[in-house]
């Protein structure tokens, strides 16, 4: 008898168990290394879809206030013709403003608070919940380590969300996704170009050496900090935070990701080790809990090993840092500090 099935379930889960990516990095050398990158990036920029045109930036710091011994400023600041972003800026009080300071890029994940916890806001019990739960405050973190941190928010979060009736209990991300593709433009690409625009705002701002940016974010923001990196060469060293794991795990087997997480074609080509091995011979901190029920530390050891033969076979593996933690899903701390202390 035929092997029947009717489950769309089944279905992906069996194609994806067969699946390898197109443009999988197989080689040794760096050569191959060199080889593959010059056609996995191109691949990968294609990929993305649609970019807006940058628009002029109109900066603004709508407020500023001093909070144990840090300036935190809300600022806003057009992406493009039809999208601001609001975001925090955190910089040490006593910080020099003559342009020789590291700054790090701090992407939130799918949360309820958008930038807001990421910056150290203890406002609301629900924020200070997930800055516990999570250590999740790593904007407010690293500007009390002497960074400047800017901390968007992200398309469809915070201040940026999306209500009413026409998302009504859906995931907006799933929505606005759905909406952009039709016409080609991703919420992924849009956010990875927001993410280019906070570097363009930081190269203004009389603190921040603009050789010395980085970037940094947990799940969601692991997401972002591993596509922007791998597209933006202005990011000299980056941590992914509890994201770094297979596809066919976390994306087909258990749909672990949103519409905002996602470009058409992109598990056709590359698994997430690929996309973050985009980023080699630069330095990368990779962080994975032990106790992270998000991403299944059994699938983030597999990327992990996988990314190591990449930076391996660039040369770069004393670059390439992990810290596979006893922790949750959350920002671990451990080696952050170091990381970006020593290639910022």
């Amino acid at each position: 008898m035929a092997k029947r099935n009717f489950s769309m379930i089944d279905y992906f889960d069996r194609i994806a168990a067969e699946h390898t990516p197109e443009m999988e990095f197989s080689g040794e050398t760096r050569q191959d290394f060199d080889a593959w990158h010059e056609q996995a990036h191109a691949k990968f920029m294609e990929l993305l879809g649609r970019w807006p045109e940058p628009a002029p930036l109109e900066a603004e710091v709508v407020a500023s206030v001093q909070e144990d011994g840090i300036i935190r400023e809300r600022v806003i600041f057009d992406a493009e013709e039809h999208m601001s972003v609001p975001a925090v800026v955190l910089r040490p009080a006593d910080m020099a403003e003559d342009g020789s300071n590291p700054a790090i890029v701090c992407s939130h994940g799918h949360g309820a608070h958008g930038k807001e916890p990421v910056a150290g806001n203890r406002t609301n019990p629900s924020m200070v919940g997930d800055i516990e739960r999570m250590n999740y405050d790593y904007g407010w973190q690293m500007a009390r380590r002497g960074y400047v941190t800017i901390s968007p928010d992200l398309r469809v979060f915070g201040e940026r969300s999306s209500e009413g009736t026409m998302v009504g209990g859906r995931d907006k991300c799933n929505v606005h996704f759905i909406r952009g593709a039709v016409m080609g433009i991703y919420t992924l690409t849009l956010n990875i170009f927001d993410m280019m625009r906070c570097i363009d705002y930081l190269e203004t701002r009389p603190e921040v050496d603009p050789g010395r940016i980085g970037m940094m974010g947990l799940s969601q923001g692991g997401t972002q900090t591993t596509f922007t990196t791998a597209a933006e060469p202005r990011i000299k060293a980056a941590d992914i935070i509890g994201y770094l794991n297979p596809w066919e795990r976390f994306g087909i087997n258990r749909a672990n990701f949103c519409g905002s997480q996602i470009v058409p074609e992109i598990y056709r080509y590359f698994d997430t080790h690929d996309i973050a091995g985009l980023i080699a011979p630069r330095p990368l901190l990779v962080e994975a809990g032990m106790h992270d029920t998000c991403f299944f530390i059994e699938d983030q050891v597999v990327s992990i090993e996988a990314l190591k033969r990449i930076y391996s076979a660039a040369g770069a593996e004393e670059d390439l840092w992990i810290d596979i933690h006893p922790g949750p899903h959350a920002f671990a701390g451990n080696k952050a500090f170091d990381f970006f202390d020593a290639y910022l």
